[in-house]
């Protein structure tokens, strides 16, 4: 993994004295994510909202709202402390949680739209990107529920495979839509940390399970992504932090703290560190 050495010269001194992707005039969707890792969902739901009625053909937008009703119920269930995913007994030894009705069922049929909308968009042109975009982020969702909320690991896998399947489909064409590289880097990066017995299992069945691939591809959105750097510079945060690399950790989640006032999870793992 990397250390903070070599991200003093080519990391830090670029991604993190970057702004993201942000805009003159930002979109109803960066106004969204922007509620969102503020942890102001009600905001990031109507911003959501205000795009499906703007672009209703758009499979995107219900996609983001799916978002926000999975962080919702990981800010409900405090899934993503760094201790759950840098200590493996303790998640290992995590509970299927219980959801909130409600709220799932607003994200399964925020999904099930977005799914019409894209299979409609790509049976007009298979190389649609934001289709292909609302297909990566919709897998994407679909797995993290499976595994954090329902711990339904293998149905997990299978969701971040074809995420990852229809990531490299839209890197091939739109090689800068830098989101994108996400779906890449979660599945070599998780599952590199899975014992050996079980990587080669996966790679037979068409999983990868390179880590330094899994970094690097991380490293590429939370330099350049529009919708998922902060959430890119989170997990590189954890990662930094299983690889006992506290400095660089410190660093990511300063700029979090700082960027997303409102999140107290940032301030709260930066106190740890402190």
């Amino acid at each position: 993994m990397f250390r903070v050495l070599g991200l003093t010269s080519v990391f830090l001194t670029s991604a993190l004295g970057l702004c993201g992707s942000a805009q003159a005039q930002p979109t109803s969707l960066d106004q969204g994510f922007r509620a969102l890792y503020n942890l102001d969902f009600a905001t990031a739901h109507r911003a959501f909202e205000d795009h499906e009625t703007a672009d209703p053909h758009d499979p995107v937008g219900p996609a983001c709202d799916a978002a926000a009703y999975l962080f919702t119920e990981f800010d409900r269930l405090h899934i993503l402390q760094t201790e759950l995913f840098t200590d493996n007994d303790r998640f290992l030894a995590l509970r299927r949680a219980t959801p909130d009705p409600a709220t799932k069922r607003s994200f399964e049929q925020a999904l099930e739209r977005s799914e019409r909308l894209s299979a409609s968009a790509l049976a007009k042109s298979p190389d649609d990107a934001d289709a292909l975009f609302a297909t990566v982020l919709r897998h994407g969702l679909h797995g993290d529920y499976l595994s954090l909320i329902d711990k339904q690991n293998w149905a997990a896998l299978a969701e971040v495979k074809q995420g990852r399947v229809a990531a490299e489909k839209l890197l091939a064409q739109h090689p800068d839509y830098y989101d994108a590289y996400l779906a890449v880097g979660v599945e070599n990066y998780m599952l590199s940390l899975k014992p050996a017995p079980i990587r080669w299992f996966l790679r037979a069945g068409g999983a990868q399970t390179d880590k330094d691939m899994g970094l690097a591809k991380l490293r590429i959105t939370a330099e350049h992504g529009r919708y998922f750097l902060p959430y890119a510079r989170l997990l590189l945060a954890i990662a930094a932090l299983r690889d006992k690399d506290p400095g660089t950790a410190k660093l990511l989640l300063s700029w979090l703290a700082a960027e997303f006032p409102q999140n107290e999870m940032y301030r709260t793992e930066l106190a740890k560190l402190n």
